[in-house]
């Protein structure tokens, strides 16, 4: 019960922003939402090279943790330029999925130190004990309601296994 509770909730995380402040009478799914916020274009382009767009545009319902162009500018130099080599979509793939959770996952849904599985197999940790985190990434805008999920906007990138 608990892992579905933290799964729903995390699923509802990928894109934000003040584009998306107005509100409309059909929602776009995660991918179109992320677009129109216009500060994702990192994150979407690494989503069109790992081959997960039309996962990230399925029925879902999907939490995405999305990173922002500033966070994906902040990752070492040459990073993603290396990541989005064809060479490289299986390591892509993995970071990628590692910013996304099974099932709708709100903000209120959250408690400290709870643990969310990802669908890249590991999990995530959240603490509110200074405001919201996804392990090291603070929550910058929360809860983006898209037609299949939910977007979290955080401001730097998951990486598995750190």
């Amino acid at each position: 019960m608990f892992r579905r509770t933290l799964l729903s909730l995390t699923a509802a995380t990928l894109i934000a922003g003040p584009a998306l402040a107005g509100s409309h009478s059909m929602k776009k799914d995660i991918v179109d939402t992320a677009a129109e916020a216009g500060s994702f274009t990192t994150l979407l382009a690494a989503a069109e090279a790992a081959g997960l767009v039309d996962t990230l545009k399925g029925e879902g319902p999907l939490t995405v943790f999305a990173p922002t162009d500033d966070a994906f500018a902040a990752l070492p130099e040459g990073t993603v330029d290396s990541l989005l080599l064809p060479e490289n979509k299986d390591k892509l793939t993995q970071i990628l999925t590692y910013h996304v959770v099974a099932g709708a996952v709100k903000s209120t849904d959250l408690s400290d130190d709870m643990k969310a599985a990802t669908v890249e197999g590991s999990e995530i940790t959240v603490d509110l004990d200074n405001g919201v985190m996804i392990n090291d990434a603070t929550v910058v805008q929360a809860d983006i309601e898209a037609s299949n999920g939910v977007i979290h906007v955080i401001d730097s990138v998951l990486m598995p296994g750190m």
